[in-house]
């Protein structure tokens, strides 16, 4: 699964469907493992879990081990998981079962298969997980509800996921070997918060480059800043593909000026120049900054990709191999580090936006707006001045949460998780920082368009930067007049949400 067919099912309508071929692969694992596991010890199967593996479980107890891991493990806390992200969760784990390691029955897959085409959205707790025996917590309170206990949200009600089931007339699942395990053990919980992260991520990429655009229009900028020649002197691929990206939008605009026919084509012997040579870092530099960000992006959605289409559970089943394998493809690692290193590189995206936006409030920087594009009586109408209090407390907080995650193991367990992940932690820590991204850069297109405003400049703009302008018209009308605006910055986040 590509990360298109992912959003296509999470952010839109597509249903998700196994294919024949896929089911045949969970069938031949589950038939194997039956086999195997007669008069073998292996994990989980009629071992306990964690450090109690050490103690062997009759055979006729197997069945209750793995009702028990679930409904002992079903311990998370904290706000639940909106439906959106558990959507996601579903559809990780789902894909990590149909790899065709895990000995499921078939019933599981076509289960969750229901779950996620029908919108039941399991009652799953933000906290629990140390990302090391995978998501063990929240991935219980999903099992959970595979087996018809726990709460489910449908249609906006929390309700027994016994009366969803019914309602729809599904049956829950049955444990034949080891699906408790196999449902509770990996990285689904993280990879699919994580994925989500990405979506949006690349959202906020495009709309930073949107609003340095618009930036460098308000400023009358150089268009040396993202030329070909320029930025093709450095090897980075981000840098490169930012550059070329402000090029296309800007191609049209009558707002950016040429250095040659300001500069070198006109000698002066002024020792003082009004016109500035160079704008600030935040204007001129965005391909070099924003390039950065752009190819964590890039990487991150290489490591999450193939974390999705792993299978992260432990043992692994192998029918072909003839074997089961104790490891731990659990371990949270690579999702770990890659929630922090975006949740860094969003927070500097963050930061931009939030410089862009001090640029336009500050008069004697600009030299060409009103303090805070105020279009009112100064004095007595105050603009863009306290949204700005807002965009700034807000980048301050995700400067707080960008500390790394995934150096912070804490073991526990009895010493058996002597070295852990924390990877959900840090997917969502970096879902925390990305909405603060969206609150931030909500508020910096508010005051761009005031800039356009007061400048009268909309047509002078390229058409892209025309058609964002109009559009954030539409929600926040222009302000003149002193009005409340946490209605319009909730309106301008969900729309840039969805474009």
């Amino acid at each position: 699964m590509q990360l298109n067919e992912f959003s296509a099912i999470i952010f839109g309508s597509k249903k998700i469907e196994i294919s024949t071929e896929e089911q045949a692969k969970i069938q031949k694992s589950y038939e194997f493992l039956a086999d195997f596991a007669e008069k073998k010890l292996i994990y989980g199967i009629n071992t306990g879990f964690g450090p109690m593996a050490q103690y062997r479980v009759s055979d006729n107890l197997r069945k209750e081990l793995q009702y028990n891991l679930i409904r002992s493990h079903s311990t998370g806390a904290g706000e639940p998981l909106p439906p959106m992200y558990v959507k996601a969760v579903m559809l990780a784990r789902l894909n990590t079962l149909v790899q065709g390691y895990s000995g499921v029955h078939t019933e599981v897959t076509e289960l969750l298969q229901e779950f996620v085409n029908q919108d039941i959205t399991p009652f799953i707790p933000e906290h629990g997980s140390v990302g090391a025996s995978g998501d063990l917590v929240q991935l219980a309170h999903l099992a959970l509800c595979l087996t018809g206990e726990g709460e489910s949200f449908y249609k906006g009600e929390k309700l027994p996921t016994s009366e969803v089931l019914n309602l729809l007339k599904l049956k829950p699942i049955q444990i034949h070997i080891r699906e408790g395990l196999s449902l509770a053990n990996g990285t689904s919980a993280m990879t699919g918060i994580g994925l989500v992260n990405l979506v949006y991520a690349k959202k906020l990429m495009s709309l930073a480059i949107s609003a340095s655009c618009l930036m460098n229009e308000v400023s009358g900028a150089f268009d040396d800043y993202f030329s070909e020649e320029l930025n093709n002197a450095k090897l980075h691929k981000g840098q490169r593909c930012v550059a070329k990206k402000m090029r296309s939008q800007l191609s049209e605009s009558q707002r950016i000026r040429k250095r040659d026919e300001v500069f070198y084509k006109n000698l002066t012997d002024d020792v003082y120049f009004k016109q500035k040579i160079q704008e600030y870092y935040s204007l001129r530099c965005v391909p070099q900054i924003l390039g950065a960000v752009y190819d964590e992006i890039e990487n991150a959605e290489n490591v999450l990709i193939n974390e999705l289409n792993s299978a992260s559970d432990n043992p692994i089943v192998d029918a072909d191999a003839g074997n089961v394998f104790h490891g731990g493809n659990f371990h949270g690692d690579y999702i770990s580090y890659e929630m922090d290193k975006l949740k860094i590189g969003v927070t500097k995206l963050t930061m931009l936006m939030e410089r862009q936006l001090n640029y336009l409030c500050h008069d004697r920087i600009n030299n060409i707006l009103p303090p805070f594009v105020n279009l009112g009586v100064k004095g007595l109408n105050y603009g863009m001045q306290a949204a700005q209090f807002t965009a700034t407390s807000t980048t301050a907080e995700n400067q707080t949460l960008s500390n790394p995650m995934y150096i912070h193991s804490i073991p526990n367990n009895n010493e058996n998780q002597d070295i852990v992940s924390m990877g959900t932690n840090s997917a969502l820590i970096t879902k925390r920082v990305i909405d603060n991204a969206f609150q931030v850069i909500s508020i910096h297109f508010m005051a761009i368009v005031q800039a356009v405003d007061y400048l009268k400049i909309e047509n002078q703009l390229a058409p892209k930067s025309r058609e964002i302008y109009q559009n954030i018209r539409q929600i926040f009308p222009v302000l003149i007049e002193d009005r409340t605006h946490y209605k319009e910055i909730e309106k301008v986040i969900e729309f840039l949400k969805k474009i």
